[in-house]
């Protein structure tokens, strides 16, 4: 039997992690962070919320068409590959995974609520890790508002996590002056959102649609409901186990 008092851990995983800011999904890196999930098992659980079913899509096929509908169609293509991806490296450390596909409107209904949090329990009791990414043939949020940071922190404060990861692809947040200079420093800790917000460049990624500022506004949500949200360098290998030791430069936005 594991510890009944594990920490849990909701990790938010951007295209440009998952690609490695190429074009095509990093089997590498899912393999990274699996076995790190792996590794913390006996003292975290962890629910994954995972962007990416348009990148791998494009791995595959061309489709012409409206911007946003190209996009959804995309995402319907790409999804079933995106899981099939998470389940084959986890399932290789002994890691059994499951689908959960959320749209907005599910967080304004009360009976939703209750069902995602109580299915979701369900399947992290039973160590199965839920992978969770938004209804996207349905919902064009994610496509138009930031590459999943706000459903993550939504999410998190709805199954009352202890810890808020997103990992993107710089070492957390930097300060614009350092910038400038062309020498990025990482803010390691604040409480103050709005200081980082001044602090912000609003670049949008590669393959996302976010950028920091969604990053920061998931970081409000989390903070206002008491949750600690860290935000760390994905592209660098054991990057959640190197922040849980303090050994990596990322920003923690605590309370």
């Amino acid at each position: 039997m594991g510890k009944l008092d594990k920490k849990r851990i909701l990790l938010k995983v951007g295209s440009n992690v998952l690609t490695k800011e190429s074009n095509h999904i990093s089997r590498g890196k899912i393999e990274d962070f699996a076995r790190q999930i792996a590794n913390l098992q006996d003292d975290y659980e962890f629910i994954i919320v995972s962007s990416g079913a348009i990148a791998a899509a494009k791995q595959f096929v061309q489709l012409e068409g409206k911007e946003i509908n190209v996009k959804q169609a995309l995402a319907s293509i790409g999804q079933p590959h995106l899981m099939r991806i998470y389940q084959e490296n986890f399932r290789e450390l002994g890691l059994l995974t499951s689908q959960c596909l959320l749209s907005y409107s599910d967080f304004e209904k009360e009976e939703a609520k209750n069902n995602i949090t109580n299915t979701i329990n369900v399947l992290v009791k039973n160590n199965y890790i839920p992978i969770i990414n938004e209804n996207d043939t349905v919902a064009t949020d994610e496509i138009k508002f930031g590459d999943n940071d706000k459903l993550a922190a939504l999410t998190a404060v709805l199954l009352k996590v202890d810890l808020f990861i997103i990992a993107t692809n710089t070492d957390g947040i930097y300060t614009k002056e350092s910038i400038e200079d062309k020498k990025a420093t990482t803010i390691a800790s604040t409480s103050d959102i709005d200081t980082l917000k001044n602090e912000i460049f609003n670049t949008i990624s590669k393959h996302g649609t976010g950028g920091m500022s969604t990053k920061i506004e998931a970081a409000t949500i989390a903070q206002k409901a008491g949750i600690e949200t860290w935000i760390v360098n994905g592209l660098n290998d054991n990057f959640i186990e190197n922040a849980l030791k303090n050994s990596i430069a990322f920003t923690k936005i605590t309370l």
